[in-house]
């Protein structure tokens, strides 16, 4: 039997760029969205490579009841499920007084609760087969504190906690888990991502600056991060830093307040 994996946000960027390797990998997918159009066209695609055509669910993991339904759904189809690939998420940038309650729920009920939910539905089965991979797509946000991205920070140092707390609890019962952890990706982040400002010129400032940066040739691209998930599941990595990313860690680690005066002065734009 082919092995089976799970993969939130499957409907461009990273996920996408994901199924499509685990699929000429020879895995069956299950793929989840919220717009089920875009998710359908992905399966497409996956079908036109001669692979095998993925389970498509639509389904906001914001909403524990939908990704229950989803779990359900998959367990039926395929019987079994090996991997699970945490994806789904929102960048936000802005100072932090400008973000309402409202932003910070949807940062973190995305980033953080959506992968407690898809965890939390599949960890029985998980546990009950004692197998299983769970991989959590965290960033470097999560490993350096970075100012003017509040909300985003602490939704994936949250993300980087839930990894490392599980690999701990888990791993003697054979479950493996892992953290992969790139920098801004060249991807669909600017769709969904949250921007807030002193004034609107602020706003659109943050947006252009952000844009600018994904359009950096150096900036990684989906298909690093996915072959990063690959090497992490198929070697059991525990983590897996993506690019650039081991630079922004590695001068955190020697530099920390340099780090955050350089994010400061790189993005305060407006703010005193």
């Amino acid at each position: 039997m082919a092995p089976t994996v799970l993969i939130t946000g499957a409907s461009q960027g990273i996920g996408k760029a994901t199924a499509i390797l685990f699929a000429k990998n020879g895995y069956d997918l299950v793929l989840t969205a919220r717009q089920g159009e875009r998710l359908e066209a992905v399966a497409q695609d996956i079908q036109s490579l001669g692979c095998t055509a993925p389970l498509t669910v639509t389904c906001d993991v914001t909403e524990s009841s939908q990704v229950e339904t989803l779990v359900q759904k998959a367990l039926e189809h395929y019987g079994y499920i090996d991997v699970l690939i945490n994806n789904a998420g929102i960048f936000a940038s802005g100072p932090v007084e400008e973000f309402s309650l409202n932003d910070w729920h949807q940062i973190l009920d995305t980033n953080l609760w959506g992968y407690i939910h898809t965890i939390h539905a599949l960890l029985p089965h998980f546990l009950q087969r004692r197998s299983g991979t769970i991989v959590n797509l965290s960033s470097i946000g999560g490993k350096v504190p970075t100012a003017y991205l509040v909300p985003y920070c602490t939704s994936k140092f949250g993300v980087t906690g839930l990894t490392e707390a599980l690999q701990a609890e888990l791993q003697p019962k054979g479950i493996h888990v892992c953290g992969i952890y790139p920098n801004l990706i060249k991807s669909s982040l600017m769709e969904r991502a949250v921007f807030r400002g002193k004034d609107e010129q602020d706003v659109q400032n943050r947006r252009e600056q952000l844009n600018n940066v994904v359009k950096n040739p150096i900036v990684e691209k989906p298909e690093d991060v996915a072959k990063a998930i690959w090497d992490a599941v198929k070697n059991n990595k525990s983590e897996v830093m993506v690019g650039y990313a081991n630079v922004s860690q590695a001068l955190y680690r020697l530099f920390p307040g340099l780090t955050k005066w350089v994010s400061r002065q790189g993005l305060k734009n407006k703010d005193n």
